[in-house]
C-alpha cells in the first residue's frame, strides 16, 4: 500500500473516480480545514458549517465518477462550497418571506375574516342538513335547539309523547353527527 498524503491532488482525484475510499479519506482530510474556515467566515454558524461540509463530501462521493480531472482541486471544493452557501442563503430568503406573509396575514384581520366566513358557511351546511331530516324528527330538533322547549313542552305542542321527542332528538343528533363528522374529515 503506497502513501495517500505523498499523491498530488490529481492522483487522488484519479483514484477517488475509481472509488477508492483512502483517496477520498485524504481529499476530506487535506481540504476540510480550510473549507471550514472559509464556510464560518460566510456563514458565522459552526453547526451549519458542519451540515454545509457533509453535503459537500457526501455529494462529492455519490458523485465521484463523474468527478472532473481538474488541476485546481482547491478551487474546485471552494465553488462546490460557495454553490451550497448561495443555496443555503436563498433557501434562508424564501423561508423568511413565507414568515413575513405568514405574519402580514395575521396581523392584517385577514385570519379572522376567513374564519368568520367559515363560521358561516359551517352555519349554512349545518342549517341544510338539518332541514334534510324527516319532518317530525326536524320539528322536534327545531323546538329542542332552536326554541330551546323542553321534551314535555314539545310533546305537548306536537300531540306526542315525551319519550318519542326524546328518542327524535337522539336520532337527529346521530345522523348530523354522521353528516358532518364527515364533513369535518374532509375539511
Amino acid at each position: 500500500m503506497f502513501e495517500y498524503k505523498a499523491l498530488s491532488d490529481q492522483e487522488l482525484i484519479s483514484l477517488l473516480r475509481t472509488g477508492d475510499k483512502y483517496a477520498f479519506t485524504e481529499i476530506y482530510n487535506r481540504h476540510k480545514n480550510l473549507l471550514q474556515n472559509h464556510l464560518y467566515k460566510k456563514l458565522g454558524d459552526q453547526e451549519l458549517v458542519k451540515d454545509v461540509l457533509q453535503d459537500l463530501f457526501v455529494k462529492l462521493w455519490a458523485n465521484k465518477s463523474q468527478m472532473p480531472l481538474t488541476d485546481n482541486l482547491p478551487g474546485y471544493l471552494f465553488s462546490a462550497a460557495r454553490n451550497r452557501v448561495f443555496n443555503h442563503l436563498s433557501h434562508k430568503q424564501v423561508e423568511s418571506k413565507f414568515i413575513s406573509s405568514i405574519q402580514v396575514f395575521f396581523s392584517e384581520d385577514n385570519y379572522i375574516t376567513d374564519l368568520k366566513i367559515r363560521e358561516r358557511e359551517f352555519a349554512q351546511i349545518i342549517r341544510q342538513e338539518i332541514e334534510a331530516l324527516p319532518p317530525k324528527m326536524r320539528a322536534v330538533f327545531v323546538l329542542s335547539r332552536e326554541e330551546q322547549l323542553s321534551h314535555e313542552e314539545i310533546a305537548k305542542q306536537l300531540n306526542i309523547s315525551s319519550q318519542t321527542v326524546s328518542k327524535q332528538i337522539s336520532n337527529a343528533l346521530k345522523i348530523l353527527r354522521v353528516k358532518l363528522g364527515l364533513l369535518f374529515y374532509f375539511l
